[in-house]
């Protein structure tokens, strides 16, 4: 497991997308140095960082390829370029706010060769501050439309089973590359913010399970390079993006039972105390969703065109209990059979 690959073909591409990360980068480097595993090369995207630190630090690393970008393409725009630039068959994505134990690319690896039908495969995050705390143990959907990081600060349940979710979570996941690129990577119209969620859905479309590693184990700031899970710009294109998601992956069965429960879902969520100050941008994000909506629609006729499992397992694969949602309990599920199952 730990012998590394041909220098000149690495098994796995780390790709590390930079915005204002300073010190941060720093770490999530040092991290990446101390694997166990070594059959991997290091990719650092600088997106056009108005910090010059992010490329200083990137380029004093040692082994690390660094790509410097003109303009911000956002993490859908860096993140397909990580993957046309990547050389191993396996693309990793590691947020720069992260840092992961020493094992965590191992136990990536040794899943994939347990599960080799699986080509999705997501890390088991902790808080940063706490590391008693879950981050996430794998992304969920909701059937009122609302995806959300399951188990987000409930306490660490340790190395539980590994299982399928619905999503992988874009700050510590791994995909097969050209399954990445086969479905046409991240959505670029989201520039930043449930482009993992929309990926994952398109995975489940696709018959393509994601699986939850719990012994991969990251350490996790969370949007600590985009001023905050309430800031403005987190908010606006959170809004905006869940709305496209919902629109653009939901199958024609299921989506005039989800749309109305997404949007009464928003209006109660934005109608609550602490949510309230942003009750004015939640409704420009709604505008801006709906001016973005015929090119939601090209893309939806593409999406839906291959589809490959049925809406019923579309609606077995999310949560429609309230209190899961509410709570952000993990939605964990024993690990489908696929046609590649013993191949």
């Amino acid at each position: 497991m730990d012998e590394p690959a041909p220098e000149d073909k690495p098994l796995l591409t780390v790709c590390v997308i930079a915005y204002n990360s300073g010190p941060l980068l720093r770490r999530c480097l040092e991290s990446l140095a101390a694997q166990t595993f070594r059959g991997f090369e290091i990719l650092v995207i600088d997106n056009a960082s108005p910090d010059p630190a992010d490329a200083e630090v990137a380029a004093a690393a040692a082994g690390v390829r660094l790509i410097r970008n003109t303009e911000n393409l956002g993490f859908a725009g860096a993140g397909n370029q990580a993957a046309r630039e990547a050389r191993g068959r396996w693309l990793a994505l590691l947020n720069p706010d992260a840092w992961a134990e020493p094992d965590w690319l191992a136990e990536l690896v040794a899943a994939a060769r347990r599960h080799p039908q699986v080509r999705s495969f997501t890390s088991r995050q902790l808080m940063a501050e706490d590391p008693t705390l879950l981050d996430g143990l794998g992304d969920v959907m909701s059937g009122y439309g609302i995806p959300y990081r399951g188990g987000y600060l409930a306490p660490d349940p340790g190395d539980t089973d590994e299982a399928e979710v619905f999503s992988p979570c874009g700050a510590a996941m791994m995909v097969d590359r050209s399954l990445f690129l086969e479905l046409g990577g991240f959505d670029e119209q989201f520039f930043c913010y449930c482009e993992d969620v929309d990926l994952g859905y398109r995975l489940q479309l696709a018959g393509e399970p994601t699986l939850v590693v719990p012994r991969a184990v990251i350490r996790h700031e969370g949007s600590a390079t985009s001023g905050g899970r309430k800031s403005e710009f987190a908010v606006f294109h959170g809004t905006r993006n869940r709305f496209w998601v919902v629109f653009k992956d939901t199958p024609a069965l299921l989506l005039p039972v989800v749309l109305p429960l997404h949007l009464a879902a928003v209006a109660y969520i934005s109608s609550r105390g602490p949510n309230r100050p942003h009750a004015g941008l939640v409704w420009r994000s709604f505008v801006a969703a709906l001016e973005g909506l015929p090119q939601v629609m090209r893309s939806r006729a593409r999406v839906q065109r291959r589809r490959r499992v049925s809406a019923l397992a579309i609606a077995r694969a999310m949560t429609w209990n309230p209190k899961d949602l509410t709570a952000r309990r993990p939605v964990l599920r024993p690990l489908r059979p696929t046609p590649r199952a013993g191949a």
